[in-house]
């Protein structure tokens, strides 16, 4: 990216008139106004130049003096559609530097839809919950051979139960977030991979228990059998390309599966070897609630990402049942994040910092009620800053 001088942005630059907002300009002319340069620029090129929020009159006529055109204007920071132009250069036959653009990725949705589904096979079904756990949940790995059926980190896909439901109609679909990243857990990209959680509760007019109908079906699967898979569908929870950003993931339980096919995406040596485009620099934070240590979803695999990058990626478990707060009251996720309240409050003020959240639907009120309170004792509206942080698409959430 050129820009006219270096610039470095804070957390704490927060007043509207610093901050900083990207020109994509074209057509632009060598002139004295810019010979100054460090980079020559192409009269049919395009240049990207930074600009402090209270000079950006004066650049707009600086350029139409020039003869350029503003192609478009973005807040520095803000999340960018995948495949806009980055910053990578080569050389062109003079041997001299020039913008490069990335090679695009479009978000596959709906690729097999209800009426036509997939038909996958399942190829493993392993149990996640350790000894001394509650609860039944499995990973399972779907293999894709013989289809078209391609996904990114974030998105999800639906799987048909077979048989009928009580009126005897076909069962509907249910949506699962995808637990591997695009390249599949087997890395040949014919695989997807969903964690699953066994749904049961009592029936509040017979006191019977009742068990999930898709969630059953998948716990239970056995290796070998075919299953229907829709999709995938889904651009809210999507990864951000840029590899300095700051991502923050609040889960709890089966709300891990999105993060944990971003985690490996970022930190999986395999992974690494095969995105040599995305090479994770930035800072990983998963806060991570569960009733119970046997309930840590991919414990050793995420303790052992977080002992080889130990300055990008962090571990914080909350774990209601083991743990308690200095009152004796049990310890949940958004205890967590009140307990880390200042250095939490500092990164999603920056605008590269994305949060995440995912899983059981009850966590998001207690959360909003602690980052409210959060907020307010720095002079902060909590309702109106997350509404600046989803026009920013820098907060996301899949809650179910």
């Amino acid at each position: 990216m050129y820009t006219t001088k270096p610039v470095a942005t804070s957390a704490n630059n927060t007043e509207y008139g610093d901050r900083l907002f990207i020109y994509e300009v074209k057509g632009l002319c060598q002139s004295p106004d810019i010979d100054s340069l460090e980079c020559p620029i192409r009269q049919s090129g395009t240049k990207f130049i930074t600009v402090p929020y209270k000079r950006m009159n004066q650049e707009m006529r600086r350029i139409n003096r020039m003869g350029g055109q503003i192609v478009s204007i973005k807040p520095m920071g803000a999340s960018l559609p995948l495949g806009n132009i980055a910053t990578p250069t080569t050389e062109n036959q003079n041997g001299k530097s020039m913008t490069q653009a990335k090679e695009k990725v479009k978000v596959p949705v709906n690729i097999y839809k209800p009426k036509s589904p997939f038909i996958g096979k399942c190829l493993s079904n392993e149990p996640l919950v350790q000894d001394g756990g509650s609860g039944i949940v499995q990973h399972l790995t779907f293999d894709l051979s013989g289809g078209d059926l391609h996904y990114l980190e974030g998105q999800s896909i639906g799987i048909i139960p077979p048989g009928e439901d009580k009126d005897g109609k076909p069962h509907k679909l249910r949506l699962y977030s995808i637990a591997s990243t695009r390249h599949g857990d087997n890395m040949d990209d014919k695989t997807v991979s969903l964690c699953v959680r066994q749904l049961e509760y009592d029936d509040p007019n017979t006191g019977e228990k009742v068990y999930g109908v898709c969630s059953s079906y998948l716990c239970n699967l056995e290796p070998g059998s075919d299953l229907a898979i829709t999709g995938p569908v889904g651009k809210e929870m999507l990864l951000p390309d840029d590899e300095d950003a700051t991502v923050i993931m609040l889960a709890t339980g089966t709300g891990i599966a999105p993060f944990r096919a971003f985690l490996w995406r970022m930190f999986d040596e395999l992974e690494r070897q095969k995105n040599p485009d995305y090479q994770f620099k930035g800072f990983a934070w998963l806060i991570f609630g569960v009733p119970y240590t046997a309930n840590i979803l991919y414990k050793e695999k995420l303790e052992e990402m977080q002992a080889k990058y130990p300055d990008n990626f962090r571990i914080t478990y909350a774990i209601s049942r083991e743990e308690k707060k200095a009152d004796g009251s049990k310890m949940y996720l958004q205890d967590r994040v009140a307990e880390n309240k200042e250095e939490f409050w500092k990164l999603i003020q920056d605008e590269k910092t994305h949060t995440y959240m995912c899983g059981l639907k009850g966590m998001e009120p207690p959360i909003d009620e602690t980052l409210t309170t959060l907020a307010a004792e720095q002079g902060v509206d909590w309702k109106e800053y997350k509404k600046q942080m989803k026009k920013q698409h820098r907060w996301h959430v899949e809650v179910y």
